[in-house]
């Protein structure tokens, strides 16, 4: 049971520096929502698209238990294990919580402790209450100590303040040993070092997701370093050399092994603690650049003020009007879809490539973190409108990565410089179209074409091999075979629009055709899209609702994935039968009455509307293909079904992974009326939009606006569209519309326009 938060933890929220920052859309945002449940969001501090996600873990199992606290944090826990400073924002899969500390007041414990014996370790009850959730601030109280812990960040630096009850001993224990998604074995090394000066550095290789990577990090205190005890933990080392210097741990300067704790005493203090960390993908030496360069001073609410202004001046490209709990909504989901894909380069341009080598990044800023299975459908996009500098740095990444690959391919899902290899596809290449189709300039578009090509007919890859010699994946071979199939024929179409963009028609001409092979997964005898065999037919016993490992799609069954070829909807369209048979069945599919249990085993597939599943990105375009059909009114129906079910302002208000932005960029389109169904076009699906007023600051200095009226729920549906004044002519908007500036004003009506 959480406990009450205490009248010192009371006293602790009238500290100055705890007011509320000023007026910004900053203050719209709730880092809650999605704490909860399948959200697998943070709660701590960080700043837009920062390499720092400093945040509260509340548990770090074994990685066989521990997918909902992939964020390190679950909201409905009561106690918590420390602070630390790398997190996914909302991933199906995890790793990081490098660098874990935790401010002990009076005795040392220093193993966690069991959640369910209070006292029993290091680890801390709290109260949400006595917690502060703002963009770029956390705070809590730590009520077994009576600690007030305070945290903001920079871009490679995280800043800690601890006020300590008076009268007890101060203490702050680092410890390496623990980690997201954790298993015994997954630390490799690690490293701890106290230099003369009292700066506290360390470096930690692990083998979790990425394998083999090394965080570094530099560390530094407001206070003098009383005493200090650096501790090997570990027993699972068979050779271990000979002996260093000193004959306790209190003795140790430095430490190596596979368990290092360090405790830091400072006596009993008069005034808070401040901390302030910073880290490197690099080395010790960079990470202490970092700190030199970035985490100059001690003024922690001059830091958190720094903060809020990043936000409030990153989150001011769209100014809304719509009621609080809207806004709530809508500026959270912003603030989501703009922590990732995260800073991954030092103060000096170093950076961690794929091939764990040291490069330098010369003229751009170098990011990692790409779920690209994710966020190439909505949320790259968005950045692509709202953000289009940064999107070319994105690209520039993209680029140098792939030059530093072993295998010569663009990132899959990547972190910190590193391949992970989950999911499938090859999505860089629709994130590089869409960006340079939509106008994005500032990288080599040539050199981005060949490192295009280069991902689409890398043939161990997946089994491109078959597949540029079948025209299909064949199931036999590899597994998901319909899904790869289809995703890669999209991959293809959106490469042919970059080489016709350039005037590459015989690159353009070679994808395109490849793009046709859709078909070849289309079952016309089933009505679904199918996994076929090495010798053509399609694979037997079939089960359209089987869903999960072994079948033939990835996170889905085939009434998820059979609608998935946005580079030719007409084409699937006429497939189906024509416009009414294709929409009666999207309506079977949203109308389906289905036991969520029947997935139960893929814990991805979750916010259920029938088949349709918002909590996984497969089914994201689906509400908008009945504008593709002649029934936009049917779109504008979903789309309001959706967001009544799948969103909320509340920390279980995602009903799915946000997948590093994703869910949160599909809702900020959708609340703005448009959509990108095929990324890699110009153009934009129109739903309906759920705010009465927004407008986007546009980078070339126009502004575009949309507006509703009478938006209310007597009012669901859309009467007329008009751009400039004048009616559109269909169900779609292109970006060059966008960029032109004006005003997107839709008429609502009580009924729908058939």
């Amino acid at each position: 049971m959480p406990m009450r938060p205490s009248c010192l933890a009371f006293a602790w929220l009238l500290l100055p520096g705890l007011a509320v920052a000023a007026a910004g859309h900053g203050g719209d945002v709730d880092p809650r929502i999605g704490t909860g449940g399948d959200g697998h969001t943070f709660p701590g501090a960080t700043v837009p698209f920062g390499m720092i996600q400093l945040s509260p873990d509340t548990a770090m199992p074994d990685f066989k238990h521990a997918y909902k606290w992939a964020a390190g944090y679950q909201y409905g826990d009561d106690s918590i294990l420390g602070f630390s400073h790398t997190h996914f924002s909302g991933s199906g899969h995890s790793d990081l919580g490098d660098v874990l500390v935790m401010p002990i007041a009076g005795e040392v414990k220093l193993d966690p402790g069991d959640p369910n014996r209070p006292r029993s370790g290091y680890r801390s009850r709290f109260d949400h209450a006595s917690e502060v959730e703002q963009a770029g601030y956390y705070a809590v109280t730590l009520a077994d100590y009576g600690i007030r812990a305070e945290l903001t960040a920079g871009r490679r630096v995280g800043w800690h303040r601890y006020t300590f009850p008076a009268g007890k001993s101060a203490h702050l224990l680092l410890d390496l040993r623990p980690s997201i998604y954790d298993y015994p074995g997954k630390v490799l090394w690690s490293r701890l070092q106290v230099a003369a000066d009292g700066t506290v550095t360390g470096c930690r290789t692990t083998r979790g997701w990425a394998p083999g990577r090394e965080l570094c990090f530099a560390m530094r205190f407001n206070q003098p370093i009383a005493s200090r005890t650096l501790y090997d933990r570990g027993d699972d080392v068979a050779y271990k050399g000979f002996k260093g210097p000193g004959n306790q741990p209190a003795d140790h300067d430095a430490q190596n092994g596979r368990a290092l704790v360090g405790v830091f005493d400072f006596g009993a203090l008069r005034q808070p603690l401040e901390v302030k960390v910073a880290i490197s993908p690099v080395s010790a030496a960079n990470a202490v650049a970092n700190l030199d360069t970035d985490g100059k001073g001690w003024d922690f609410d001059a830091r958190r003020a720094q903060a809020r202004a990043d936000w409030d001046k990153a989150l001011a490209v769209v100014d809304v009007d719509a009621p609080a709990s809207v806004r709530r909504q809508f500026y959270t989901a912003l603030y989501h879809a703009m922590l990732s894909p995260t800073l991954s380069m030092d103060v000096n341009g170093q950076y961690r490539g794929p091939d764990h080598a040291v490069h330098k990044a010369s003229g751009y800023e170098f990011y990692s973190t790409w779920s690209l299975w994710d966020v190439y459908r909505a949320q790259q996009p968005l950045m692509v409108l709202l953000d289009p500098a940064r999107s070319s740095d994105f690209v520039r990444s993209l680029v140098a990565a792939r030059e530093a690959s072993p295998f010569g391919i663009l990132p899959v899902w990547a972190y910190q410089g590193l391949e992970t290899w989950c999911m499938i596809g090859y999505h860089a290449v629709p994130v590089i179209a869409d960006a340079w189709i939509k106008g994005v300039r500032g990288f080599d578009a040539g050199k981005a074409l060949d490192a295009m090509v280069a991902s689409a007919t890398y043939a161990p890859y997946g089994d491109l091999a078959d597949y540029m010699k079948l025209g299909y994946v064949p199931i036999d071979k590899e597994p998901e075979g319909a899904s790869k199939t289809l995703e890669y024929a999209y991959d293809d179409w959106s490469l042919a629009q970059m080489a016709k963009a350039l005037g590459r028609k015989d690159i353009a001409a070679r994808f395109e055709k490849r793009a046709g092979n859709w078909k070849n997964a289309w079952d016309p005898r089933t009505g679904f899209m199918r996994a076929r065999l090495s010798t053509g037919a399609f694979r037997t016993p079939f089960d359209p609702a089987a869903a999960g490992y072994g079948t033939d799609y990835t996170e889905g069954n085939a009434y998820q994935y059979s609608w998935y070829v946005p580079q030719d909807v007409p084409g699937l369209i006429r497939a189906m039968g024509g416009d009414a048979a294709f929409v009666r069945r999207l309506d079977a599919v949203f109308d389906a009455k289905i036991d969520p249990a029947h997935f139960r085993h893929v814990e991805d597939i979750t916010g259920l509307i029938g088949w349709y599943a918002h909590g996984n990105e497969p089914s994201h375009h689906l509400a908008y293909l009945y504008d593709y059909a002649g029934a936009p009114w049917k779109t504008q129906q979903r789309l309001r079904q959706i967001m009544d079910s799948q969103y909320a302002a509340r920390p279980d208000g995602l009903s799915g992974n946000d997948d590093l932005g994703q869910m949160s960029a599909w809702y900020v389109f959708t609340a703005l009326g448009f959509y990108p169904v095929t990324p890699a076009s110009d153009v934009y699906a129109i739903g309906r939009p759920f705010v009465g007023r927004a407008t986007l600051h546009l980078s070339n200095g126009k502004d575009f606006t949309v507006s509703a009226a009478p938006l209310d729920d007597a009012h669901p549906y859309v009467g007329e569209v008009t751009l400039n004044g004048k009616p559109l002519a269909g169900p779609f908007l292109h970006h060059g519309q966008i960029l032109a500036g004006g005003e997107l004003h839709f008429r609502m009506q009580a009924r729908p326009v058939h």
